[in-house]
């Protein structure tokens, strides 16, 4: 079960992009003007990642975050840490088909006579990945930002889908990255 559970998410990671559901929360005391380069750093739990996939995810982040303005760095004195993790569950769906005709009772026919319906139902199981990434301001040593993507999995994706799923995805998780303040 642990072994499909890693197969999927290699396969699938590249899904979480177009339709998914993306949030994200952020500590309103921290000064995120003050955040200019960033290390990536381990985060423990979560599903592991092949390498290839955990490396286009990493390029695509990479990529975004330099658009807003961040630099990455090895070097312990980088202003943010910043790690992800990766977790799977799965739900089941249930969809009903109903065939718009069909024998039943009812007072507009004074009795048994035609109408109703019959309605059918079918049940599968999806699996839904959830992308969180965490910002940890080292110096605090406290989260001040997250997102998260959650999204069905397709499994079947080609390579070049899942590479511009990837992107999208990394764009969608940072778009309001760096948080703007209410006055």
């Amino acid at each position: 079960m642990k072994m499909n559970r890693i197969i999927v998410a290699m396969l699938g990671l590249a899904a979480i992009a177009s339709a998914q559901d993306v949030s994200y929360n952020f500590d309103q005391d921290a000064d995120f003007s003050k955040f200019k380069t960033y290390k990536w750093v381990s985060i423990g739990e979560g599903v592991k990642l092949d390498d290839i996939t955990a490396k286009q995810l990493v390029t695509a982040l990479d990529t975004q975050l330099a658009m807003k303005g961040l630099t990455k760095t090895e070097s312990d004195g980088a202003n943010l840490y910043i790690g992800y993790q990766l977790a799977l569950n799965q739900e089941k769906q249930i969809t009903s088909y109903n065939t718009g005709a069909g024998w039943g009772y009812g007072p507009r026919w004074g009795g048994y006579g035609y109408g109703g319906g019959i309605t059918s139902a079918t049940t599968s199981t999806l699996t839904v990945g959830s992308l969180a990434l965490d910002m940890y301001d080292p110096g605090q040593k406290r989260l001040v930002w997250r997102g998260t993507a959650t999204k069905t999995i397709d499994g079947g994706a080609k390579p070049d889908k899942r590479q511009k799923n990837i992107n999208k995805a990394a764009e969608k998780l940072l778009k309001n990255y760096p948080p703007k303040k209410k006055k």
